[in-house]
């Protein structure tokens, strides 16, 4: 039985990926930096599911996952590495430090960390995987006001590529997928912060709507599936056409 870890589980996209993941049959291992979201996921799920508390930014909380999976399920065929962050958007200059490094560690160094230790084991095992990393819309255009989350998205990208590039021939695949707007809680938050409850932003898309996280998941399940046995170090662009390139 194929077994699949999912980071940022507990909710939004990770949350519909690790379902969907089940629903195809999977065994899961449901990942959040909240245990209590992990583990409410996982429980939904049923028996092919368990969760675990991480931290991506810190590698060996990540070590740890990954050891956790293979213990529980016996190995690792299929990664998701979807935990991600989103500062407040204000003008370049005045973000600070802080602010760049911890968007950094999470969405950036997250991911290289998770992929390292999930290649790792993918290589013992000797019979191939897939990995899809999540990037946005932002690893191709700016978000207004958010550099570190432009810069660190940009980067996931050429992680996803480097990896493609020098594991494929041992039957790893690693892509990507770049979500537009996505209905999830942090976002439906932001949107109620705004003065018109974020019509506007709703207007300018071209489908006149957010994306479900089930239709980002989708794409995510899809990237891991034998379907794309031939699709490898892409970028896959779920966004409802509002980047056309």
């Amino acid at each position: 039985m194929t077994v699949a870890l999912v980071t940022g589980g507990g909710s939004g996209i990770g949350q519909a990926t690790a379902r969907l993941l089940a629903e195809r049959g999977a065994q899961v291992v449901v990942a959040d930096v909240d245990a209590s979201t992990a583990q409410a996921t996982a429980s939904e799920i049923g028996k092919s599911a368990a969760a675990i508390a991480v931290d991506v930014a810190d590698g060996a909380s990540v070590e740890a996952m990954v050891a956790f999976t293979v213990e529980r399920f016996g190995g690792l065929d299929w990664a998701c590495n979807i935990a991600g962050i989103a500062p407040d958007p204000k003008p370049f200059l005045d973000h600070s430090y802080a602010d760049w490094q911890r968007t950094i560690d999470v969405n950036l160094s997250g991911v290289f960390f998770c992929m390292q230790h999930e290649l790792r084991q993918m290589v013992v095992q000797g019979r191939g995987g897939a990995i899809v990393n999540m990037s946005s819309g932002a690893g191709i255009v700016p978000a207004p006001g958010q550099p570190q989350y432009t810069a660190a998205k940009h980067g996931v990208l050429g992680l996803t590529k480097q990896a493609a590039q020098e594991f494929a021939a041992l039957g790893v695949r690693v892509n990507a997928v770049l979500p537009g707007q996505t209905e999830t809680g942090p976002m439906r938050a932001y949107l109620d912060g705004m003065p018109d409850g974020g019509e506007r932003m709703l207007r300018r898309l071209p489908m006149k709507r957010m994306a479900t996280p089930l239709e980002i998941a989708q794409a995510v399940v899809w990237l891991c599936s034998d379907d794309a046995s031939y699709v490898n170090g892409d970028s896959l662009v779920v966004d409802g056409g509002l980047i056309t390139r």
